[in-house]
């Protein structure tokens, strides 16, 4: 029984998404047809009827309005946080930079890199040098540790963070990353950790302590990272984290400046012809965090749209009721409008338009709200490394176009129905209010 329930409910709702599938743009191709025909002609209804007609019943319009209004918030806001994920690891990569990890490894922390592969690496002559004619590189230990947040409710009340052992010339290599206090030095206990943990876990502050893998770091400085991912790691000396996480004799990933931007394909063909190197993998840094994004990008947008189309279909509902009490409401009104000469189509172009513009005002309301959102920031996991990484919700005008198209695809379904039926009502039938 539970299982015919099923198969009907899920038959239903497969018959419903395909006939919203095939009649929104079958609908909307005839409404704008009839439109086009009257392109012209004088029987217009006038637009400042219809914004008159809204203010009329305030309470009913306002409630409406506020159901479409939260609607367009959540929609704006999922794609501002999808857009955020994605410039927040896209940022954290140069174009100039490349990634060089194992062949076949999803993340840093899948990689591993033999030392004395490193020198091999970093001494190609598509690496650039800096000022004192050594490699500009840095080689990466790239490990997951568990902390727990400021005040926890539980000992399980924590997350996974990055921790990134580099080289001495990391902040040369990773240019543009600001430092508040100083850097740890070299063949000590001292790390740095990103402006997006502090004071949100434990010790994880200005001049505290955190420990991990059995010792005790003191806490130096605070990365600025502009909003890149690095925001939420923690830095050390690569020595030190190679020893005290045991994994002497290997890195994670090596992260150098090319000479040239386009030194790219001559530095694979390099590695892919070296039977040293045929088991490594060279990648623009851009690239690498940008696809490490995807995932969790297409899985927030997904869902939150999901969650977006429910509640839009609830608040088309409440368009839809709203517009059939305004019909109801003027029938006199339409009636008359009628006699006067115009058209039914003219009529139903009007509340159309009329259920349209209250969606749009609506949208502006919901995107308004949403870009106060960019003033907060969001901790998830990211699925491609299984760490926390800090975002923020970010707003472009793309993404406001995007959100008033949707505001204005859900006042038309709620106005189209309630405006076929005004159109169809008899001259004589209307005039004497139904």
């Amino acid at each position: 029984m539970g299982q015919i329930l099923l198969i009907f409910v899920g038959g239903a709702l497969g018959i419903g998404a395909l006939a919203l599938a095939i009649g929104l743009p079958v609908s909307s191709l005839v409404v704008g047809v009839l439109g086009l025909s009257m392109a012209g002609r004088r029987d217009w209804v006038p637009v400042v009827y219809n914004v008159r007609s809204l203010t009329v019943r305030k309470i009913s319009t306002l409630l409406t309005g506020l159901g479409l209004a939260l609607v367009v918030f959540v929609f704006a806001t999922v794609l501002m946080l999808s857009h955020g994920i994605k410039k927040t690891l896209a940022s954290t990569g140069l174009d100039e930079n490349v990634k060089i990890l194992r062949k076949g490894a999803q993340s840093e922390v899948q990689s591993g890199i033999n030392t004395e592969l490193v020198k091999v690496l970093t001494s190609a002559p598509e690496i650039a040098l800096a000022a004192d004619g050594k490699p500009l590189a840095s080689p990466e230990a790239v490990v997951l540790i568990f902390a727990l947040r400021e005040q926890p409710r539980s000992e399980q009340d924590g997350s996974n963070i990055t921790v990134r052992g580099v080289g001495p010339r990391a902040l040369e290599v990773h240019s543009g990353i600001q430092l508040r206090g100083r850097l740890f030095t070299p063949g000590t206990s001292e790390i740095v950790i990103g402006k997006g943990l502090e004071g949100r876990f434990q010790g994880m502050r200005q001049g505290g302590e955190v420990r991990f893998a059995r010792r005790n770091w003191t806490v130096v400085g605070i990365l600025d990272g502009g909003g890149s991912g690095f925001d939420s790691e923690v830095w050390g000396d690569v020595e030190q984290f190679v020893d005290a996480f045991q994994r002497r004799g290997a890195v994670q990933t090596v992260t150098a400046r090319l000479r040239d931007k386009n030194d790219l394909a001559a530095l694979e063909a390099r590695i892919a012809a070296d039977p040293q190197m045929i088991q490594l993998d060279v990648k623009r840094e851009s690239a690498f965090y940008a696809q490490q994004s995807q995932g969790l990008a297409l899985f927030i947008r997904v869902l939150g749209l999901f969650v977006a189309i429910i509640f839009a279909l609830g608040a088309a509902l409440g368009a839809m009721i709203t517009m059939y009490s305004q019909v109801a409401a003027r029938t006199r009104e339409i009636g008359t409008l009628r006699a006067l000469g115009f058209r039914r189509r003219a009529v139903m172009l009007s509340f159309v338009v009329e259920s349209m513009l209250l969606a749009l005002v609506a949208g502006l309301v919901g995107i308004a709200a949403a870009s106060l959102m960019q003033l907060a920031s969001f901790s998830t996991m990211n699925f491609q490394s299984f760490s926390e990484v800090t975002f923020r919700f970010a707003l472009t005008p793309g993404i406001a176009v995007q959100s008033l198209l949707f505001a204005a695809l859900m006042g038309y379904t709620g106005g189209l129905l309630p405006a076929m039926r005004a159109a169809r009502m008899p001259i004589v039938e209307a005039t004497r209010g139904g």
